[in-house]
């Protein structure tokens, strides 16, 4: 490689630090890797008193692990020869007296600790950026990466290339994923040269940000890929369908607070040869690649890139750009809704929330009227809402309001009448427009009162939320999951399709008790590692679905945690066992998830006369009763019940305690709650939190 001497900017002394380390070693060492690296150690602040940045351990691990993997292409010998460039440069500060013998030893320790991860950083097809993939490309082909001229030419070339015969990003990688990684690789070189020189304006700090880049991956990429050929490149702003995940993002956090809570896998996605005539045959997206969709969509075709880039992908796009260019009409469209939409639709912003919805539920259909009496204040059962609703063969494209009593058995509310449908109608009729205007994208479909996602639709949505980086699995993926991550998972899944992701768990490792017997230990697992957060109850109820066999069941009666699970389970069946057989510390910890849903139904009870301003009445005793007829058969009584809730889960048991404590008449119950709830507070319990996690770069617009 021909040594380049250009001055970096800021100035490393990469020059003369080159040289020396020859002189010393005998060996030259690669260029790229020491101009990266002194750069990134300058601009995140390193002392340059002695000519070269002084790197520190902490310094060091930042540039190596969130620095380089964003911006430098580097060979398999470059990046072996990472640990080569760090220790010549300790050695020089270290003969230059700028550190000490021990600093010196904690830098190279530093550098040696961090090698695992970031070659593991450096080769992760995640961490793409645009300039990266390219360099890759171009240097496989053999161009030059010195050379700009020859850098263009194959630029050039490649553009035109049929989008077929292109190479594929690797998987599970994006177009969106590296347009992602690119802008916060090129934010972060931008801030990092802003604090090194805050007087620089936009442009100087856009066109060092490019040299450095280009340095870093090929000569003239950056120019080449921000002029004639940015649609090698999209930014944010090309791909409108980023703003839409971000919008999944937020709905997703809303719901489970974690973007690694999966997601179910839709049902049947479409193959993927088979995505060009789905898009082809939509509606909206025909009139937009054709030209036909008037005047009024004109600035949604300009969006989505028709005329322009999205034209050839419409006639020659591989299957992952078709799917992404339905992804980006989709959110074209659901950010054009508010805008077009009268003052008085009342769903207009929620476009998004129910393409969400309808995902997590599996992408089985769901019910106009359902979704609508939301907005009408009507209670519906979580059972109940889950269920997928039947799709007719056929129903005239106006919609209609479902009479009282089809209304009654879809909602199981008994006893509505006409006044009740009448009451409904406006917001069914809301949603059946917005949902209609959704369907014109080919992503989703409406028949009579049922409405879902097309398999267009569903592999859209995957492209979508896996690009707001959240957990959204095929049935591959989750048929390769182990057992603490199946159970993990299908607690949050509507139950009939959290059953069949059971059942074909088992069924795939041979259908045997083993197998069963593997997903109930590692239920009890999960609850005893974070009690709060892992549904037993839920989790029991989809494996009764799946029909777990009864040995299995029979052997988890002895577990110290879900032992009364199984227990209630096996009753519930006709199939009884001895109450004695099930640990205490079990039958607690069910009992008190049992009772802590009694104390939410209580205080929702009190929450409603609140809000209606009177005091509830009857006064709601749900905890009360209830757990007077558990502490009937406790060993011990009450006071002994009250003592084993308070060690089940001292953090879960607080709010049950006190409710005991402030409300039960007993006084010796309300005072042994009180002793209860002191012990509670001041033991530590260890649990794993729920965090929130992004798991993907800050994008351009991000909402």
């Amino acid at each position: 490689m021909t040594r380049t001497t250009r001055t970096p900017a800021p100035d490393t002394g990469l020059a003369a630090f080159l040289a020396r380390a020859e002189a010393e070693r005998g060996a030259a060492l690669p260029v790229r890797p020491a101009d990266a690296v002194l750069t990134l150690l300058a601009l995140r602040g390193a002392d340059r008193r002695s000519g070269v940045p002084e790197p520190t351990p902490e310094l060091l691990r930042r540039v190596l692990l969130e620095d380089l993997p964003g911006l430098l292409w580097a060979t398999p010998q470059e990046r072996a020869a990472m640990p080569a460039v760090v220790t010549a440069l300790a050695d020089h500060l270290r003969a230059a007296r700028r550190i000490n013998t021990k600093r010196h030893d904690r830098v190279l320790a530093a550098v040696v600790e961090s090698m695992p991860a970031f070659e593991q950083a450096m080769t992760d097809p995640r961490n793409l950026t645009w300039p990266r993939w390219y360099a890759s490309l171009l240097r496989a082909d053999g161009t030059d990466a010195d050379d700009p001229e020859a850098v263009r030419g194959w630029l050039a070339a490649h553009a035109r290339e049929p989008h077929a015969d292109r190479p594929q990003l690797p998987s599970p990688v994006h177009r969106s994923d590296l347009t992602a990684r690119t802008f916060a690789a090129r934010t972060l070189l931008i801030e990092a040269l802003l604090a090194q020189d805050p007087a620089a304006g936009p442009d100087r700090l856009e066109r060092l940000a490019t040299e450095l880049t280009d340095r870093w991956t090929a000569a003239g990429l950056g120019e080449a890929l921000t002029g004639p050929h940015a649609d090698l490149a999209p930014g944010p702003e090309d791909l409108p369908h980023l703003a839409l995940a971000d919008r999944m993002l937020d709905e997703h956090l809303d719901y489970f607070a974690d973007s690694a809570v999966p997601l179910p896998p839709p049902p049947a996605p479409p193959a993927p040869e088979d995505i060009r005539a789905l898009l082809h045959a939509a509606p909206l997206p025909v009139a937009l690649a054709t030209g036909t969709a008037g005047e009024d969509l004109r600035e949604l075709a300009e969006r989505c890139g028709f005329p322009g880039p999205a034209t050839v992908v419409w006639t020659q796009g591989t299957p992952q750009e078709l799917t992404e260019l339905g992804a980006d009409i989709l959110a074209a469209l659901v950010e054009r809704i508010p805008s077009a939409a009268g003052p008085d639709e009342e769903y207009a912003l929620d476009a998004a929330h129910i393409l969400y919805t309808l995902y997590e539920r599996g992408s089985t259909p769901e019910s106009v009227a359902r979704k609508a009496s939301d907005l009408a204040g009507w209670k519906v059962a979580p059972e109940f809402e889950e269920l997928p609703v039947p799709v007719p063969d056929s129903a005239p494209a106006a919609y209609s309001t479902p009479a009282a009593a089809e209304l009654a058995a879809l909602l199981a509310l008994p006893d509505l009448t006409d006044t009740d449908r009448s009451e409904l109608d406006g917001h069914a009729h809301a949603l059946a427009d917005l949902v209609d205007q959704l369907a014109e994208t080919g992503c989703v479909f409406r028949i009579g009162d049922a409405y879902g996602l097309t398999p267009l639709g569903s592999a859209v949505m995957r492209h979508i939320l896996a690009g707001a980086g959240i957990a959204a699995p095929d049935h591959e993926t989750a048929a390769d999951w182990n057992a603490a991550e199946t159970a993990a998972a299908v607690q949050h899944w509507p139950p009939a399709i959290a059953a069949a992701t059971l059942t074909g768990w088992t069924t795939a490792r041979g259908a045997t008790d083993a197998a069963w017997s593997e997903l109930l230990n590692a239920v009890s697992a999960a609850k005893s590692a974070d009690f709060p957060h892992t549904a037993t109850p839920a989790l029991f109820a989809r494996l009764s679905l799946a029909a777990v066999p009864t040995a299995p069941l029979r052997t988890a009666l002895s577990d110290p945690v879900i032992g009364a699970y199984a227990h209630r389970l096996l009753h519930d069946r006709g199939e009884p066992a001895a109450e004695e057989l099930v640990p205490l510390t079990a039958r607690a910890t069910r009992l008190l998830e049992d009772l802590d849903a009694h104390w939410t139904e209580d205080m929702r009870a009190f929450v409603t006369a609140a809000a209606e301003n009177r005091d509830p009445d009857p006064v709601p005793t749900a905890l009360i009763d209830a757990f007077d007829t558990a502490a009937v058969h406790w060993p011990g009584g009450a006071a002994a019940l009250v003592e084993a809730l308070a060690e089940a889960h001292p953090p879960t048991s607080l709010r049950v305690l006190q409710d005991l404590h402030d409300r039960h008449p007993d006084n010796g119950v309300a005072n042994a709650a009180a002793h209860a709830v002191k012990w509670a507070r001041t033991t530590k319990t260890p649990r794993t939190p729920k965090t929130r996690k992004t798991a993907r770069a800050p994008r351009a617009g991000r909402r």
